[in-house]
Parts: structure tokens; C-alpha cells; sequence
């Protein structure tokens, strides 16, 4: 199911009428997290453990943001990995992913796209996960979408909220727990975990919505702004995207410079079909896609297919470094 825009929206702006039919089945979303979280026994492990996740249902940036958390420790040679359950993969791992031999749809998209640049794991029952990184010289391991998961002890909780706020847009919408809204959980119960926030800002100028950073506050809050690498002087494109929210990808697309002919939106971790591709190809423009799109494309299609390199990089790097690993250096199980 494609994402519904009206979800990021101030108080759900454009919402369908039929809206307030799903109010029962939020109401079961949170009874069911609660349920888990009631009854849980989570895994401690040796390693420090680093949680990066968000309050929504996606689109928050939590993958690049994982992406260069593993890319910091490793310049301050800390040995770190990542892991995650691999949605959408068919191997139950645990398994380390192996940029060249492993595929999307056995490991997942955005594990295989990590992979790229750092070791990265995935692993269905994330807690086997950890204990197969513990034979490992691993001492940090960054968990990738895990702000709700249950079954693991964490040492540092990090929330990512989407900081774009143009034209009406609010990450959290009215605050409607799914599919009523975006919410995973209420964010009051997302927030009195979390032990750092990350805004995740669309491009390298926007200044972050001082009212986000007022709902954030008192924890620690970071800005982490998106930085993309243009592949040639910016040129008319045809664009697709399976992420949660496509549409900010075609906005990046434009504020870079690119001309767009046509794009394509599709559900999160969705490829589009076969015919759609060639459809797309016969065009004169190049197409384009996000990195997380172009990895889910087998190896012809990623010939024929161009992704757009982005990036995340903190306004206070060093501030945020320090965040990251005050409480690791006097952590006792982190080796």
C-alpha cells in the first residue's frame, strides 16, 4: 500500500472521509505493541548496542542516519556492524550480508544498500542476530530500525523525526496511530525512550522547524541534513521511487536541478514491474531512482537504471560523536 500523503499532514489536511473507520483498528495496533512490550524478556548483549529508529511508519531517514553512525565509529575505529530483521528478505539469518553474492530479496533492501559501505548482519530474531555478532570482534552494533522492538536491551535509544515541514507537512500528522495515522505508538511513549533525537532535514540550508524542536525538547536533539551527489550537470529525467515517502524524492530531484518528464510512486520497498521499466527506458530521458530502488533492481536493470547518492552529515559532528559514545566508553558489557 502506497504511503497515504494526508498522514504527514497537519492535522491530517486532506484526509478521506471514511477516515474515522479506522479508529478500532488503531486502538488493536496499540493494545497488540503493548501486549508485546507487557511480556517481554529482551536479550542483553555484550556489545553496546545503538537502536536508530523512528515514531512513524517510515520515512524519517533512519537509514542513512544508520548509515553514517556506522561511518563515524569506524573513523573513530570503533569496531561496529549493523543489524537488522532484513524486511522483506527471504534468509532468516543470522547472516552477515555480502554485497556480492547476496541480493535484495534475500536480504532486503536497505541492508544490502548499507552493506555497501560497512558489515552489516540481518537477522530475523535480531536477539540470535546479536549473539552471532558476539563471536565476532564487533563491540558496537547499530540497530537499525528498532526503536520499538522488544526483544533487545539497548544502551543508547536514538529517534529520528523527519525535520521537512514545508507546505503543511508534519511528521507525525495528528498524531493517529496506524493506520488511523503514521504513528507506530503514541509519540509521547516514542520520546520518554529515546535518549537522543536526530531532524532529519531535507536539504544542506532549510532551518529546522523551531515548533519540532519545541516537541522534542528536553532530549538532546541533532540535525542531520540530507547531501546528494548530482551523476552529471542536471539533466531532464524520468523518476521512480518504492519509499515510503516518494514524493520527497521527486522534490529532491527538482531542487537539484533535474527536469522532470515523468515519475513513478510506488509502495515502500516496491519495484516497479517489468513492463513499467521498459516502459520508463523507452523514453529519450535517463531514469532515475533512489538507492534503496536501485539495489532491488536485478543486474541488468541496475545497467540501465541510474540512483541518486545521498548522504547524512550533522550540523555538530563532533557534538553528536560525543553523544554517541560518552556512555559507551563506561559501559561495562561493551568489551
Amino acid at each position: 500500500m502506497k504511503t497515504p500523503q494526508w498522514w504527514y499532514k497537519r492535522r491530517a489536511e486532506g484526509a478521506p472521509w471514511w477516515r474515522f473507520m479506522l479508529w478500532p483498528l488503531s486502538l488493536l495496533w496499540k493494545s497488540i505493541n503493548d501486549f508485546k512490550r507487557y511480556n517481554a524478556s529482551p536479550y542483553r548483549s555484550t556489545a553496546y548496542i545503538i537502536s536508530v529508529g523512528n515514531a512513524t511508519l517510515g520515512g524519517s531517514g533512519k537509514t542513512p542516519i544508520a548509515g553514517e553512525i556506522l561511518r563515524l565509529l569506524k573513523r573513530e575505529n570503533i569496531p561496529a556492524v549493523g543489524l537488522s530483521r532484513g524486511y522483506g528478505g527471504t534468509l532468516a539469518g543470522p547472516v552477515k550480508v555480502d554485497p556480492q553474492r547476496h541480493t535484495a530479496a534475500e536480504v532486503g533492501d536497505e541492508p544490502l544498500m548499507l552493506a555497501q559501505a560497512a558489515d552489516f548482519w540481518i537477522a530475523h530474531d535480531r536477539a540470535l542476530g546479536l549473539g552471532a555478532i558476539e563471536a565476532t570482534p564487533a563491540r558496537a552494533v547499530v540497530l537499525d530500525d528498532a526503536h520499538q522492538n522488544v526483544a533487545i536491551n539497548k544502551d543508547l535509544h536514538i529517534l529520528v523525526v523527519d525535520g521537512n515541514t514545508a507546505d503543511g507537512a508534519w511528521p507525525f500528522g495528528d498524531g493517529g496511530v496506524c493506520p488511523y495515522g503514521p504513528m507506530r505508538e503514541p509519540l509521547a511513549d516514542a520520546l520518554a525512550r529515546a535518549d537522543i533525537c536526530i531532524v532529519w532535514m531535507p536539504d544542506e540550508t532549510t532551518p529546522a522547524d523551531p515548533q519540532l524542536l519545541a516537541t522534542l525538547a528536553p532530549k538532546p536533539v541533532f540535525i542531520a541534513r540530507l547531501t546528494a551527489e548530482t551523476l552529471a550537470a542536471p539533466q531532464t529525467v524520468t523518476g521512480f521511487a518504492g519509499i515510503a515517502k516518494p514524493w520527497q524524492f521527486e522534490a529532491t530531484l527538482r531542487r537539484l536541478g533535474y527536469e522532470i518528464a515523468a515519475f513513478h510512486s510506488y509502495a515502500d520497498h516496491v519495484s516497479p514491474p517489468e513492463v513499467e521499466l521498459e516502459a520508463m527506458a523507452t523514453h529519450a530521458e535517463p531514469v532515475i531512482t533512489t538507492q534503496k530502488d536501485w539495489v532491488r533492481l536485478d543486474a541488468a536493470w541496475r545497467e540501465r537504471v541510474r540512483y541518486l547518492p545521498i548522504a547524512a552529515r550533522f550540523e555538530d559532528e563532533a557534538g553528536f560523536l560525543q553523544a554517541l559514545t560518552t556512555k559507551m566508553t563506561g559501559n561495562a558489557h561493551a568489551g
